[in-house]
């Protein structure tokens, strides 16, 4: 009984040393990510697909700003863009921060940065692009579906009691009158208006310079270094290094990144369709889109 008690106490030891150096070695990791102290590091945050929300971009930027130890971030744009509000929104939390934190943010463009993709870049202190990366799209548009003829098939009526003329301006079920496709004009000439004043004063050039390249059209990482949308040519590597050298990190900083949520197969639908149908949380029947189609 001695002997199995001697071993059970070895094995106790054992299981015990290997509890407290896991614990250890998480502990490192955590600390080391997150408190303020361990070496300078790069954040990396990613943008991906239709910019439906600005919140989970928003918080990082937030989280980011309190750490010490986070001495620049790399925003890593991979998207076509989305809807108008959240992408003034994270280009507008972006100065925010480079203003009130003096850490610079530099923009990665991936294979797609285009519309409101782009207008988020526009807000960094540089924008690196692959040279075949697509950008530009610098303009609005907004899709509005006529379903009238596909409810009168199958015996569906809709009856419209309104107090404003216009009230039910971009209704589904019937086409645009000229009046009303004249005020749809309007907001989206001002909304137009607003892209170009942003990416002008975003990458300091005179709004003369945006206006003819902000037709809608897209360029090439190449074209938009040769016209001044990007500052270089470059991959996401090369962007940490530059960030990690502007605040004076030797070699290859190291990089923080938090992990995104699952892509579900319900997105997918949603980012395809939300522009046209008014699926999901991604959009409403009339919206306003820096979207490249």
């Amino acid at each position: 009984m001695a002997g199995w008690g001697g071993r059970r106490l070895l094995i106790g030891v054992a299981l015990g040393t290997i509890a407290f150096v896991l614990m250890v070695g998480l502990a490192a990791a955590f600390l080391g990510s997150w408190l303020p102290f361990g070496r300078d590091r790069v954040a990396v945050i990613a943008v991906e697909g239709v910019i439906a929300d600005s919140r989970e971009i928003i918080e990082q930027l937030h989280r980011y700003r309190d750490l010490p130890r986070v001495r620049a971030v790399v925003l890593r744009v991979n998207s076509p863009g989305g809807s108008v509000a959240p992408s003034q929104e994270i280009y507008q939390e972006i100065q925010k921060f480079r203003h009130q934190t003096q850490k610079p943010v530099i923009a990665s463009l991936g294979s797609v940065a285009a519309s409101g993709g782009y207008y988020i870049a526009a807000a960094c202190d540089r924008i690196l692009a692959n040279p075949g990366s697509i950008t530009g799209s610098i303009g609005v548009i907004m899709q509005i579906p006529n379903l009238g003829g596909l409810l009168q098939k199958v015996g569906i009526k809709t009856t419209v009691i309104k107090a404003g003329e216009n009230k039910d301006l971009g209704s589904i079920t019937r086409d645009l009158t000229a009046a009303e496709i004249r005020i749809l004009q309007e907001v989206m000439d001002d909304v137009h208006g607003q892209f170009i004043d942003a990416v002008a004063s975003g990458r300091r050039l005179d709004r003369s310079q945006v206006e003819p390249l902000a037709d809608g059209r897209i360029f090439s990482g190449r074209q938009a270094l040769a016209l001044g949308l990007v500052d270089e040519l470059g991959d996401l590597p090369d962007a940490i290094e530059r960030a990690g050298a502007m605040v004076g990190i030797a070699g290859r900083p190291q990089v923080i990144q938090e992990r995104r949520r699952r892509f579900s197969l319900w997105d997918l639908v949603t980012e395809n369709l939300g522009p046209v149908l008014p699926v999901g949380k991604t959009a409403t029947p009339m919206a306003l889109q820096y979207l490249w189609q």
